[in-house]
């Protein structure tokens, strides 16, 4: 195989855990999507857990596996990438959202028990506390704080999942990379808020998946380079009852005979891609 593609592996479906919840609206259509296909297009990416475990933390991807654990498949095929590879790269989605009037979300956001409401000045610095603030940017360029108790990091972790409990199915969500809510008033006329959520490190999800504890839905963005795309891996290969070493010899020769057909091919530049 050539040394320069994407790592490729045949995983067992046990072995592999979340870092964040998985979007369970997606689930189904999914499941009903994959058995018409019968193949996987574009396979998860996954990371080794530090913790000598012999597990792998999901980076992108957790509704494929979560829809093929459904499935009851045994394995999956998986990109790898390790905990020290300079071409993986963590950021942070905030959530956009509209639908949902602001004092709606403002009086539930106050009921979370530990947590205050603080309103700052936007023009003036912020000192960083233990854990760093969730932070509500409203229509009206109000800007505040959501202040926690003194925690450890599982606590922590829990009032985010609270945070977003108070509006995920009461208010439309996008997920997006802005920290300021001002280009979002033309788009969405009943523009409700701008949560912007704290940056995490690898190595703190490594240890929170090691523990089965997840972040919430659509907060984390792993980029890796190269990625392993429109892969189109036969399902029936992975749902068969044959052993794990088989499957990774047949996954060899099968990518040794699409790059020896020119099957695959890099693209170094940036790239949209209208069929996803």
């Amino acid at each position: 195989m050539n040394n320069t593609l994407p790592t490729l592996d045949i995983l067992p479906v046990k072995n592999v855990v979340l870092h964040e919840d998985h979007d369970t609206q997606r689930s189904a259509p999914l499941i009903e999507k994959l058995r018409a296909a019968g193949i996987i297009r574009n396979p998860p990416i996954v990371m080794p857990l530090t913790d000598g475990s012999n597990r792998y933390m999901v980076l992108d991807g957790a509704n494929r596996v979560t829809s093929l654990m459904e499935m009851e498949f045994p394995h999956i095929v998986a990109q790898v990438v390790q905990p020290n590879d300079p071409n993986v790269n963590l950021q942070t989605w905030n959530h956009i959202l509209w639908g949902m009037n602001p004092k709606t979300l403002m009086s539930a956001l106050k009921k979370i028990k530990g947590m205050k409401v603080v309103r700052v000045d936007s023009r003036k610095s912020i000192d960083a506390p233990k854990f760093k603030s969730v932070n509500v940017r409203f229509p009206d360029g109000k800007l505040y704080l959501l202040q926690e108790d003194p925690a450890d990091l599982p606590a922590h972790i829990q009032t985010l999942h609270t945070i977003v409990d108070a509006y995920k199915t009461r208010a439309s969500l996008d997920r997006t990379s802005q920290t300021l809510i001002d280009s979002f008033r033309e788009i969405h006329k009943d523009l409700t808020a701008l949560i912007i959520f704290p940056q995490f490190k690898i190595r703190t999800l490594l240890k929170l998946a090691g523990q089965n504890i997840v972040l919430p839905t659509g907060i984390t963005r792993f980029t890796a380079s190269p990625r392993a795309l429109h892969l189109n891996y036969p399902l029936h290969e992975l749902s068969s009852g044959k052993p794990i070493e088989y499957k990774r010899e047949y996954l060899k020769k099968w990518i040794d005979e699409r790059v020896k057909k020119k099957g695959v091919r890099l693209y170094s530049e940036a790239t949209y891609l209208f069929d996803e």
